[in-house]
């Protein structure tokens, strides 16, 4: 089984929406990041010194790679990615090796079969 890594970079606002997203569509677990912080083409404001801008967290998901291109999809969607400037990005990643997936290869073979 081959996986894919897919980094989620989201408002802190929009997590849980994102990984429930991820969850129906085939997501068996997560790694969340909290209080990160991002910087698109519009550069934070500041007042005082202080930098006025939304907290971020940095979501991680290990998928099977037949899984990841529509998990990539429903996480776009429920992030709103698309529809507002600066709600987030999530890119995927190919995975040489990872160990402590049995379990996880377990749950997504019957899954996969059933794909194909």
């Amino acid at each position: 089984m081959h996986f894919k890594l897919i980094i989620a970079l989201v408002e802190d606002s929009t997590t849980e929406k994102v990984l429930e997203a991820a969850r129906s569509a085939g997501a068996t677990g997560s790694t969340v990041i909290n209080h990160a912080r991002g910087e698109g083409i519009n550069q934070s404001k500041t007042f005082l010194g202080l930098t006025l801008d939304t907290q971020r967290d940095v979501v991680l998901l290990l998928v099977e790679e037949h899984l990841s291109r529509t998990i990539l999809e429903k996480i776009s969607e429920a992030g709103q990615f698309d529809e507002e400037s600066g709600s987030g990005i999530a890119f995927q990643i190919d995975i040489e090796d990872a160990v402590g997936v049995s379990h996880q290869i377990q749950t997504l073979s019957h899954v996969i079969e059933e794909e194909l």
